[in-house]
């Protein structure tokens, strides 16, 4: 016979537990240089196909197929780690407060390998053409303006993230779509101008690769402009954070040695560093 659910604050407390347990933790690590690994192979591998194939990708293709890989990361994987993939939203959800602060640098080094890792694969598998999908000021742009776009940008994606996360759905197909869907419309309409990467490791992986770090300040400054107007925006909208356990839920991932007996209730569970 299956073994009866844990009562309310049994289960609160089992979740508090296996967060807190090291052992799982590198388990959440993995998960995000992984998933990170996947977006940058695509979101940068998009570049050098097309110039390897003179052309025969498009723009559309380009800035479509990292949405959809990012839908994909956070709806197998969003329940591991919070599918970050991005230091500017583990960023955001540590200053909203559903995000333990030191767990931010393990999750950014993480996500900056997996990065590092992909265009370095692009590199031997298919050579540094295509400046293995650097993201740079389009013709016609300065940096200025291409810092501006990022932060804008940025700060529609943060923004679209935090506001699913309040309802718990950053571990489910809710914001899977949504979040896809922003990046797809953003590198639609704004890619000429600054790339649309609204991301700094993304931009750091090509970078580093080819050993170019001209314009990176533009893809590391924009991105955490945009997310402090986010959490700004964030904060007039919902007032303070670390209060919802269900954005909480969303920026940490759930259980990892827990059955689903166990799973957490509704209820306010406290972030590292909170009150309850």
């Amino acid at each position: 016979m299956p073994a009866a659910p844990l009562a309310r604050g049994h289960r609160e407390a089992a979740w508090l537990i296996d967060f807190h347990d090291p052992s799982h933790e590198w388990r959440r690590l993995f998960s995000e240089l992984f998933g990170t690994f996947l977006l940058v192979a695509v979101a940068a591998g998009g570049s050098v196909v097309d110039a390897l194939s003179q052309g025969a990708v498009g723009r559309d293709a380009e800035v479509v197929a990292p949405a959809l890989m990012v839908m994909a990361v956070i709806l197998f994987m969003g329940k591991v780690s919070g599918a970050h993939l991005n230091p500017a939203v583990s960023l955001a959800f540590a200053l909203r407060r559903d995000f333990p602060w030191r767990r931010v640098p393990g999750y950014v080094i993480a996500q900056l390998v997996g990065a590092t890792l992909a265009c370095l694969f692009l590199s031997a598998v298919l050579g540094k053409v295509g400046l293995l999908g650097a993201t740079e000021p389009g013709a016609g742009a300065t940096a200025g303006q291409a810092l501006l776009i990022e932060a804008l940008l940025t700060m529609g994606l943060v923004s679209t993230i935090l506001g699913t996360a309040s309802g718990a759905q950053n571990v489910g197909a809710l914001s899977a779509l949504a979040v896809g869907g922003y990046i797809a419309l953003a590198g639609l309409w704004a890619s000429p101008i600054s790339g649309a990467s609204m991301n700094p490791a993304r931009s750091f992986g090509p970078d580093f690769v080819i050993h170019n770090f001209a314009n990176y300040g533009v893809y590391l400054l924009g991105p955490l402009l945009g997310v402090l107007v986010a959490v700004g925006a964030a904060y007039i909208l919902r007032g303070p954070g670390g209060r919802d356990v269900t954005a909480q839920l969303a920026a940490q991932g759930v259980e990892l040695g827990l059955s689903p007996a166990t799973a957490p209730s509704a209820a306010t569970v406290p972030v590292e560093g909170t009150k309850p």
